[in-house]
């Protein structure tokens, strides 16, 4: 983590190191698997796998090097000067002082969705972007706990660890769709007879369902990395600007203007899911069973009550009965 002023969350590091240290085991038995299949395969075969492997990498160091320029053009949006958004960069500025960080770039996306995003492969190549829904919907105080929020996943480089994190379920899926297709593979074609076309087909199988059960697994696992990292950066966030109250108003606000935007336009945002404030279509809420599973973020109401619990550890309530 770069050096800042953002409180660290033990009990959050702890879970979080756990979950990546599992992710590990799981890329351990997945190389074990490939190389129990590669010993099985043809040349050809072990060249697509070779291909995935490449393909995986290169897609996820892409994702990281141009996160910024993606997420803005996803977004719609366009950075703006201090002339043109002195509120927003006076709130900025504070806050990188606050932190002892580099500030950011900071860019408005033109939508009435109300939401923020940060992201960015480190604070040198960050950028912070905020809807104009958001804007006209929070004081400055609320508005302020948010962008700490957003400038804690810079601070901890979280753009960086789901995207390592991600490496694995990339290449899992691409073989899963290499299998699938087993054209890629030859299809058992190209003049293989009797026992060698079945055992060719079995390969296939195999390489289709041992990258099925990974991706399925290593997807939990990094939606589960992803609601920790939620959690740490509302706590950090409201450390920083001692005002946990604040980013809990902000949360209600957003969370109950989002439940009246038109559904299209929640799908359209969906891309930017993991990296916004707040989900654009909510999938935790509470009772939402299994769909919590599948959630970047967690609940409303579990976020409140971590918010609650800072806010009693401050002083600022009293403990509740």
């Amino acid at each position: 983590m770069a050096r800042t002023r953002y409180a660290p969350d033990r009990g959050l590091s702890v879970r979080m190191s756990l979950t990546i240290f599992l992710l590990g085991l799981v890329f351990v038995a997945f190389i074990a698997a490939l190389i129990g299949i590669l010993s099985a395969l043809q040349v050809s075969g072990a060249a697509i796998i070779l291909i995935a492997v490449v393909a995986g990498v290169g897609s996820a160091w892409f994702s990281l090097f141009y996160s910024d320029k993606i997420a803005l053009r996803t977004a719609g949006a366009r950075e703006v000067s201090p002339q043109e958004a002195p509120q927003l960069h006076g709130i900025v500025d504070r806050l990188c002082a606050l932190a002892d960080m580099q500030k950011p770039r900071v860019a408005i996306a033109p939508t009435d969705m109300p939401n923020a995003f940060a992201t960015g492969r480190n604070s040198k190549n960050s950028v912070l972007c905020v809807t104009e829904g958001l804007l006209r919907r929070l004081d400055d105080s609320e508005l302020e706990g948010v962008l700490a929020h957003e400038m804690s996943h810079v601070a901890h480089r979280d753009v960086q660890v789901m995207t390592y994190a991600s490496v694995l379920a990339i290449i899992a899926g691409l073989l899963m769709r290499f299998a699938f297709y087993s054209e890629l593979f030859g299809g058992g074609r190209g003049g293989r007879r009797g026992g060698n076309n079945q055992n060719f087909f079995l390969i296939l199988v195999a390489i289709m369902v041992v990258s099925a059960v990974i991706y399925a697994v290593s997807f939990l696992l990094i939606r589960l990395l992803s609601r920790y990292r939620e959690l740490a950066a509302d706590r950090s966030g409201a450390l920083l600007t001692g005002q946990p109250s604040a980013l809990k108003s902000a949360l209600v606000k957003v969370s109950g203007s989002m439940a009246r935007i038109p559904t299209r336009d929640l799908r359209e945002a969906e891309p930017l899911n993991a990296f916004f404030f707040a989900p654009a279509l909510n999938l935790s809420a509470p009772g939402g069973g299994l769909a919590k599973l599948f959630s970047t973020h967690p609940s409303l109401e579990r976020r409140i009550e971590e918010l609650e619990k800072i806010q009693r550890q401050l002083g600022q309530i009293a403990p509740r009965n």
